[in-house]
């Protein structure tokens, strides 16, 4: 499996969620096992060894290989979710998208000062919301930040936008906006 052929297992879906959007659907690639196995494993490679000791996975595509990436690293899984979505008490970031504003939310008591967290999402666009789940994990004082998406959308700047927000920030793949 190489990175060329994940990418060709990936759909794009025009106009979704809004007219404009070229929407990458992962859940091609994901539906095949040699993908799956090949994303899982290759987030694992960059971050064993660093202390990892929870992975944050951001709703609702960083719940899909954050718990499987958590397991093999020996750490937690800790979910990033929309508001109401949490039945005890949490801590909020509001942020705006590249079609409109949005709200995540974690537990209050989700991490600790100790922790060395993950944050996983499938795809970093514009660095919007990841910009919002890291300053979220911060609000709870935790040791370092390090973040990983599936797929970088090129060209939309996300990497920069997040340059020095975390320890280290990749992607997997990266794909052109309009491909």
């Amino acid at each position: 499996m190489t990175a060329k052929e994940v990418i060709a297992a990936i759909r794009n879906v025009p106009d979704f969620p809004i007219k404009g959007i070229q929407f990458k659907d992962i859940t091609t690639a994901l539906s095949r096992p040699d993908c799956l196995v090949w994303m899982r494993d290759e987030i694992v490679k960059r971050y064993k060894g660093l202390g990892i000791t929870q992975v944050v996975g951001i709703e609702s595509r960083g719940f899909i290989l954050a718990p499987a990436v958590a397991m093999e690293l020996g750490a937690g899984f800790v979910p990033i979710r929309k508001p109401n979505k949490l039945p005890a008490e949490t801590v909020s970031v509001t942020y705006q998208k590249e079609y409109g504003e949005d709200s995540i939310q974690m537990h209050k008591d989700a991490l600790k000062p100790e922790d060395v967290v993950l944050i996983h999402d499938d795809i970093l666009a514009t660095g919007g919301s990841m910009a919002a789940a890291i300053e979220l994990v911060k609000k709870l004082g935790v040791k370092k930040i390090y973040v990983n998406c599936i797929i970088e959308l090129e060209g939309l700047n996300g990497m920069e936008f997040l340059k020095g927000k975390a320890e280290d920030i990749n992607c997997l793949l990266s794909i052109e906006v309009d491909e």
